[in-house]
């Protein structure tokens, strides 16, 4: 059975109305995204600072800070560089990283581990007043361990870096949350 413009018309009409529908749904009931709210006091731009390292693991602070500057950008928020520049000024300390095994193939032999970074964060109006701080903020990534030491440490490079894409989310999440 072959359909004619006409069919064609009926078909792309019928979805057009499912989409509309759809989306009414969601608008009546409320549904928002989280994080869609706009920065503490006022603010229009933001600079976000090098975190600081306060752990033995090199160049964390600095996977961190790249992601969250990512991120922000990534949602439309005004990002600068130069602290004098900004209304507001996002500081923080990476303050630990924490490995645990959660699994293992013998008493002595782990098959995976779990990686947590935990970091404290401050937002500062230009004249050094805190708007908004957090402290303990962290996520978790898993990793399998390997029999070369190599390649269990690139892993963990890899969790760490999946974690702080995810760190980036939640901090930005929680500052532009509207309450």
């Amino acid at each position: 059975m072959k359909l004619t413009g006409e069919g064609t018309l009926f078909v792309k009409k019928k979805y057009a109305w499912a989409i509309i529908l759809v989306g009414w749904l969601f608008s009546a009931c409320g549904y928002q995204f989280s994080g869609g709210g706009s920065l503490p006091s006022g603010i229009t731009s933001i600079s976000i600072e090098m975190f600081q390292n306060r752990t033995a693991e090199t160049g964390v602070e600095t996977i961190i800070t790249n992601d969250l500057i990512y991120e922000f950008s990534r949602h439309e928020q005004v990002v600068v560089t130069g602290s004098d520049k900004a209304d507001a000024i996002l500081t923080g300390v990476v303050q630990s990283i924490s490995e645990r095994t959660i699994s293992h193939t013998g008493e002595y032999t782990s098959n995976e581990r779990r990686v947590e970074v935990n970091v404290n964060l401050k937002l500062t109006n230009r004249s050094g007043e805190v708007i908004w701080s957090r402290k303990s903020v962290s996520e978790d990534d898993a990793y399998a361990v390997m029999s070369e030491k190599q390649s269990t440490e690139r892993r963990k490079r890899e969790a760490i870096k999946t974690l702080s894409k995810r760190l980036a989310e939640t901090i930005f999440n929680n500052l532009t949350a509207d309450f």
